[in-house]
């Protein structure tokens, strides 16, 4: 194919390198990749095979100006799989993945490479380097030695097949899960049955039903984690646990997409790539590179915390049966159960009712006068749609955003709705990572899976919506602040357990007054959310918190259970595993059932979190520390969230970022903020 016919070959003109999602084709993309591959491969041998001395100049800087073709059709294609995916995407995933796996191998375990790296490594605090050259050469170092180039020719031929298999197995979990998620859509015949949701939630039904060719019926979607949002507002209690029980069936219920085989043989070949490696276990090896060091001081932290959760959720489960035997319902509390009584008993003990917020989350409001309004508050940037902008579907919105200078930061996209080929979750994915040596910009984009009405009617959100849209957009402002020399420090290229923190800390300003003042007004009238039911649920924040703890650890300490086993030892039994795993965390409640079951825990066996699902309540520690120092020094202003764009967000990945937390706190972050939010002090 001609270089002019293919979009991927150079750099978009569009504005901002936007890529030409007009021009883009599938025919597009396994030539991009096939020459990205070769051309990333060519650059890099010719570094390896200099015969003059390695320095900065000749090393370093053409390892970072590497791969930029590869990396162009990489963004567009995976974010693609995730957000948009088709027969084709999913094939030819399936096919690169053990290739791109095999062209990653044949860099980070080029001896010739890594001798020159090794050798800066030495020399690079005698080189006169600033920091974040002297830090790039040290990520190099220690990326390539976690990966095996010091490994003998025998060994890296081993784990080269070890890594091809991974990524295959991987990306075969993932269309499991996609296609079984979809599959488990719960179809509902009568309107009826429907009862508790709003007229919104059943309009969405409604379409999604129609999109699959069920017109007069209504279907239920499901999302990622276990738990449904519907399950608070069906009075059906058999609808109610249809929903559950598909949701907990998915991966593990036999036929094509059954996801057992793939969890038992990824989790066997990780551990012996792990001691393959040097490591007595995957979640030892993970570790190694994050802030937490050791699977010992992850469990520490995990155990500490798992012993009062459960508590506080026997004691919350205590009162949700009350409230159920009164209210004549007939057994025990059920997991189906949980969220349905739950919404009542915070009815009965705050006066609150989650869902007679909806009217007042429109998602127009709170994406524009809500979330990007705290942004503005904070850092001065401003946001303007670009419809002349077009995206990769029609759902996908393009917005520019400028510092108050009107000097540009970059674009954020923004792909609320669901659909049966986006993957469930909320996310946020890089399209061009900023950098200064390759003298590119920023794209951003951000995912949720909101249920979309029919044509004319509000998109109104649920609490957990908005919460999950004030995170995600965290993530997508770390994207587009970090300022940095090297494109392996842009955006969100920090450490798995750190990813998270500035995330977590842009939900707070969801609650915060002048935020939710300005965005939680009626969608039909107009009249702000009354006070007293903002007063109410701040007063309510720790409600049902046992529950979130419990159910989140069970997730990370199954997520560190299957990543603990060695290559010795023998797991035949995926739900064994799990029922063990959960019963010696003490968090084998039914009622309250882990966040994610292994068969569709994508994070740990299709994502990046392997054996750092954890990193989400490590980073809470840093989080909760920062939203105390926030409130002690005056909350939404321009001081503070220039300081906190400035020390953190600015950086990226191009320092420690413990070392980046102490300079912006003045010390290392204190846990008890966390244990206080969580009730578990």
């Amino acid at each position: 194919m001609p270089q002019t016919e293919n979009p991927f070959f150079s750099p978009s003109a569009l504005p901002y390198q936007l890529p030409p999602f007009a021009d883009i084709a599938d025919e597009h993309y396994r030539p991009a990749f096939d020459q990205g591959m070769a051309e990333h491969l060519a650059e890099v041998t010719q570094v390896a095979t200099l015969d003059d001395v390695p320095t900065f100049e000749n090393t370093m800087i053409p390892l970072e100006r590497a791969g930029q073709l590869l990396t162009r059709v990489a963004n567009v294609f995976y974010n693609k799989c995730s957000s948009d995916s088709t027969d084709f995407t999913a094939e030819l995933e399936a096919e690169m993945a053990p290739l791109l796996a095999a062209h990653e191998d044949a860099i980070r375990l080029n001896a010739d490479l890594f001798e020159r790296i090794a050798l800066l490594h030495e020399q690079r605090h005698s080189l006169h380097l600033d920091p974040e050259a002297v830090y790039l050469i040290e990520r190099y170092f220690t990326e390539f030695s976690l990966a095996g180039a010091a490994l003998s020719a025998t060994d890296k031929e081993r784990l080269t097949a070890l890594n091809g298999q991974l990524s295959t197995l991987t990306t075969r979990f993932e269309k499991n899960l996609l296609a079984d998620t979809n599959d488990l859509a719960v179809v509902v015949d009568d309107v009826a049955d429907l009862d508790g949701l709003s007229a919104g939630e059943i309009s969405a039904a409604a379409h999604a039903a129609s999109e699959r060719g069920l017109a007069g019926k209504y279907l239920i979607s499901l999302v990622l984690p276990t738990g449904h949002p519907y399950l608070a507002q069906l009075t059906n209690r058999d609808l109610r646990e249809r929903v559950m029980t598909a949701s907990r069936s998915r991966g593990n219920r036999g036929g094509d997409y059954d996801n057992r085989a793939l969890v038992l043989e990824i989790t066997k070949l990780r551990a012996e790539r792990a001691r393959l490696l040097g490591f007595d276990s995957h979640a030892a090896w993970v570790t190694a590179d994050e802030t937490a060091k050791t699977p010992g001081a992850v469990a520490e932290m995990l155990g500490r915390l798992a012993v009062p959760a459960a508590f506080n959720a026997h004691t919350e489960q205590a009162a949700l049966q009350h409230r159920m035997d009164e209210a004549g319902a007939v057994g025990p509390l059920e997991s189906w159960d949980w969220a349905f009584y739950a919404e009542k008993e915070r009815k009965a003990k705050y006066d609150v009712d989650t869902a007679a917020m909806r009217p007042y989350f429109e998602l127009e409001a709170v994406l524009h006068d809500g979330v990007f309004f705290a942004a503005t508050k904070l850092y001065g940037v401003t946001f303007a749609e670009r419809p002349d902008l077009i995206a990769y579907h029609p759902d996908a919105r393009v917005f520019e955003v400028l510092n108050s200078d009107g000097s540009p930061v970059g674009l954020y996209v923004g792909d609320f709705y669901t659909r049966d080929s986006k993957r469930g979750g909320a996310w946020m994915n890089p399209l061009i990572s900023q950098s200064r040596l390759l003298e590119h910009p920023t794209v951003v984009v951000n995912n949720l899976n909101v249920p979309k009405p029919a044509a004319g009617e509000p998109t109104l959100l649920s609490y957990d919506e908005v919460n999950t849209l004030f995170h995600e957009f965290g993530h997508a402002l770390h994207g587009l602040f970090a300022q940095v020399t090297y494109p392996k420090f842009s955006g969100t290229n920090v450490f798995r357990d750190f990813v998270e923190f500035p995330s977590q800390v842009n939900e707070m300003w969801m609650l915060w007054p002048e935020v939710l003042a300005n965005y939680a007004v009626h969608h039909q009238s107009g009249s702000p959310m009354p006070e007293e039911l903002v007063d109410k649920v701040q007063a309510s924040v720790q409600f049902n918190e046992g529950f979130a703890t419990s159910e989140y650890l069970a997730a990370a300490m199954l997520d560190q259970a299957w990543h603990r086993i060695t290559a010795d030892d023998e797991v035949t039994d995926v739900a064994d595993f799990e029922k063990a795993a959960l019963a010696d965390a003490g968090l084998n409640n039914p009622a309250v059932p882990t966040r994610y079951s292994s068969t569709y825990f994508a994070h740990t066996f299709s994502g990046g979190y392997a054996a750092g699902y954890y990193s989400y309540i490590w980073s809470e520690v840093l989080d909760a520390d920062t939203v105390e120092w926030f409130k002690e020094n005056g909350g939404l202003t321009r001081k503070n969230g220039d300081r906190f764009r400035e020390l953190l967000l600015g950086v990226g990945g191009s320092k420690n970022p413990l070392e980046a937390y102490r300079e912006f706190r003045g010390r290392d972050a204190a846990i008890e903020p966390l244990l206080k939010r969580r009730g578990l002090e």
